[in-house]
């Protein structure tokens, strides 16, 4: 096999990606990043044994370094090599800065130096598949994709200002086990650390996203275009439409967001804004088609790219984590400084402007601090059986059919259910006409899929109110999408909060061995999605 991937939902015939990878990546690729995170192994061991695990500098590079693996972030080799060998130099710097704590027996990846000509023969033989027992480099993988998730929300909020050393430590502490040999039961209460640790990191965000721009609140979205010519934004980067808006301020362009993008109108900081004019399109998946059809430049902030089409090759731009080959890249802002997206307003100036493909308006905007204001209503509503059940129904969009059960469970949920809902999965039912309980819309989207981590404060909440011990005594069921490492942090945040019975589909993770999936059977209750109505009347009785 020329690569081996099976880090995300939509892996070859639901088993791994070894000749091309399902998301466009190739398998120069697909090494480059094994070979990356070989290295990144290799940082966490020695600045483990430097005593240095919560150095903020190694931490924040150990992260954007992670994030860049995520499934359909970056596909840049050149960029992948940069920073291998930046990271190289990084933990080489460690290693002679704390020489005498150094031990004699460092692992490969702590010891390993190459050039780049070195790096196509190194990397198939330190990925996925350099851990031969099969259980074993299940929990390991399932412990790496739950960090990269993790990485990705720790660095958004370093962008903003905000880190954690405790966050960092754990980084390095977990990517270090993965080359110990560690007995299984260590290795599953790290995967449930991971789970504690997401939840301070997306906390973490979410204070670092609620300080700079307001706490969300209920709000209206256009979903038509206007007359000007626009600059599309997806990705999930707040501080760079930020950054964007602040620039293309009276230039005559407008600014839309698209897919995970669509929450900066939920924030009170952005609405002053007069050229943020709305949300264009939907899913990350169909972007091929929509971003063809926009007419102007996109600018990826981070995942979700797709392989690039010519119809808009020329008028694409990546910057943070993100890559594409033959892509132009905005570089990071210097210290103190912005990113200069002169580049992109200038061309987005000669484009036509975008061309309609929906019309009408969309609601969102319930994170915690909203929902919870309206907390009297919502309980009142539950003591009366006017709401009979929440259906959280988070998580990942994908381009397979399979994931219409999202779509049909939304349509087929009794009038007295409410969706909570965060991340791209709300694109299968967001624009349903599904109606309201007692003025409480029946489809309440938190925001992002970091956002998630509001739908726990809800459902915490809900239990202190209710005066309840176990948040599985809520009327609440969890019916999750996943596709990539991120919906994987979520996961087991959940687990690690205590929620038991949730669904996850549209199939469950191919990394998982059946011992692995078994432990979490038996101590979660985990299953995967099925038939929409038997789903439906399960979850309607709490099963």
């Amino acid at each position: 096999m020329s690569m081996f991937c099976y880090q995300c939902q939509e892996t070859c015939k639901g088993s791994v990606c070894d000749v091309s990878g399902m998301c466009g990546k190739k398998p120069d690729t697909a090494n480059l990043q094994d070979l990356l995170v070989f290295v990144l192994k290799g940082i966490a061991t020695v600045a483990e044994a430097a005593g240095v695990a919560e150095d903020k500098k190694i931490g924040y590079f150990t992260t954007e370094a992670l994030f860049m693996t995520i499934t359909n972030a970056n596909f840049d080799n050149d960029r992948f090599e940069a920073i291998i060998a930046e990271a190289l130099e990084l933990r080489n710097s460690i290693k002679t800065d704390y020489a005498a704590k150094m031990p004699t027996d460092l692992a490969d990846c702590a010891t390993w130096n190459g050039t780049v000509a070195d790096y196509a023969a190194k990397a198939p033989s330190v990925g996925v598949l350099a851990t031969e027992n099969e259980d074993i480099r299940s929990l390991r993988e399932l412990l790496i994709y739950g960090v990269k998730g993790l990485a990705a929300y720790a660095h958004h909020a370093a962008v903003l200002g905000k880190e954690d050393e405790s966050i960092y430590a754990f980084v390095m502490e977990a990517m270090a086990s993965t080359v110990k040999d560690l007995p299984i039961d260590a290795m599953i209460g790290l995967v449930l650390k991971c789970g504690e640790c997401a939840v301070t990191t997306m906390a973490l965000l979410d204070a670092a996203n609620t300080e700079a721009y307001g706490n969300p609140e209920i709000s209206t979205v256009n979903l038509g275009v206007g007359t000007n010519p626009g600059i599309l934004v997806s990705g999930h980067d707040l501080k760079d439409i930020e950054e964007l808006l602040k620039q293309t301020a009276g230039t005559g362009v407008d600014v839309y967001t698209h897919s995970e993008m669509l929450p900066t109108h939920y924030y009170p900081a952005f609405k002053k804004y007069d050229n943020l004019v709305g949300n264009y399109g939907s899913s990350w998946w169909k972007q091929s088609k929509e971003f063809t059809s926009f007419n102007g430049p996109i600018l990826m902030t981070t995942n979700c790219i797709t392989p690039v089409k010519d119809a808009y090759r020329d008028r694409i731009y990546t910057t943070g984590a993100a890559g594409y080959p033959g892509v132009k890249h905005i570089v990071d802002r210097p210290d103190g400084g912005v990113k200069d997206f002169s580049e992109i307003i200038a061309l987005a100036k000669t484009c036509a402007a975008p061309t309609e493909i929906e019309t009408g308006e969309i609601v969102g905007g319930f994170a915690h601090n909203q929902v919870l204001a309206l907390a009297d209503k919502v309980v009142d509503a539950v003591k009366s059986g006017a709401i009979k059940r929440f259906i959280v129904m988070a998580g990942c969009d994908g381009r397979h059919s399979d994931r219409d059960y999202f779509t049909d469970v939304a349509k087929a949920l009794p009038e007295g259910t409410i969706i909570l809902t965060a991340g791209c999965a709300k694109y299968r039912y967001n624009k349903l006409q599904l109606g309201d309980i007692g003025g409480i819309p029946r489809v309440l989207d938190a925001g992002q899929c970091n956002d998630c981590y509001s739908l726990a404060v809800i459902a915490l909440k809900l239990k202190e109110v209710f005066e309840l011990e176990d948040i599985n005594d809520l009327p609440i069921s969890f019916d999750i999408g996943w596709y990539e490492q991120k919906a994987v942090t979520v996961l087991l945040a959940l687990l690690y909060l205590g929620v038991k019975d949730i669904r996850l589909g549209p199939s469950l993770p191919a990394f998982i061995s059946p011992t692995v999936l078994n432990v979490l059977v038996e101590n979660f209750n985990i299953k995967p999605t099925g038939e929409v109505q038997a789903d439906i009347d399960a979850m309607m009785q709490g099963k």
